[in-house]
């Protein structure tokens, strides 16, 4: 299967990786098709990797994930062009983090909208499903360096890529996977930020993640 990652940065080029390793071809996309850091990644991942513009990377992939700084999340989407993304799964990981006032960052927006709203209104033939946002990178992609069996959610509009994407979860070792339900849940996902962004500033360790204990009958 082909996936497409836009984003170069430290969590485009970790799920990118590993991507790889579990044997993916995957496409990194950038602004230009001759990025350096997406040609120091594609150089270290051998031929399973290639690089292109954000364009490039969304019409070759077959899945898509969202690697980008929420602030500019819209704008390259918009890049991308919108065709690109029509009829498929998209793994929106991004946050709409404002870092404007220093730390802690707050949120652009949040409560009655989410980034992934206005990403799913932005190319409205896709299927956005939002997930893996309330982790550090390398947990994202081994739900074991949390040190112990954390709770993932996810939520979208469409059932069919949501099971799309519990598999690459599985992948990833999550087994504990909680379906929100529609994509107006990114909202309260989202905003676990800058709960995640606090615990980190007071355990100054980003290996850690959410845990939903709940009883069974």
């Amino acid at each position: 299967m082909k996936i497409g990652i836009l984003g170069t940065g430290i969590v485009g080029n970790t799920i990118g990786t590993k991507l790889i390793q579990l044997g993916y071809d995957v496409k990194m996309g950038s602004r230009s098709a001759t990025n350096e850091k997406a040609a120091a990644w594609v150089k270290a991942n051998g031929q399973k990797a290639s690089q292109g513009t954000f364009a490039d990377a969304a019409s070759f992939g077959e899945i898509i994930f969202l690697c980008t700084k929420g602030d500019a999340t819209l704008d390259i989407v918009r890049q991308a062009g919108a065709e690109n993304f029509s009829g498929k799964a998209v793994i929106d990981i991004s946050n709409p983090l404002d870092f404007s006032k220093g730390m802690p960052p707050s949120l652009f927006i949040s409560n009655t909208n989410s980034l992934a709203e206005e990403t799913q209104k932005l190319i409205p033939d896709a299927h956005i499903v939002k997930t893996l946002n309330i982790v550090n990178c390398e947990v994202m992609v081994d739900a074991t360096k949390c040190g112990g069996e954390a709770t993932m959610f996810v939520c979208g509009n469409n059932a069919d890529a949501k099971s799309v994407v519990r598999t690459i979860l599985a992948q990833f070792g999550w087994k504990d996977i909680i379906d929100l339900g529609d994509i107006t849940n990114a909202r309260g996902t989202e905003m676990m930020l800058p709960v995640w962004v606090r615990t980190w500033a007071a355990l100054q360790n980003a290996y850690f993640a959410f845990k939903i204990v709940r009883k069974f009958d």
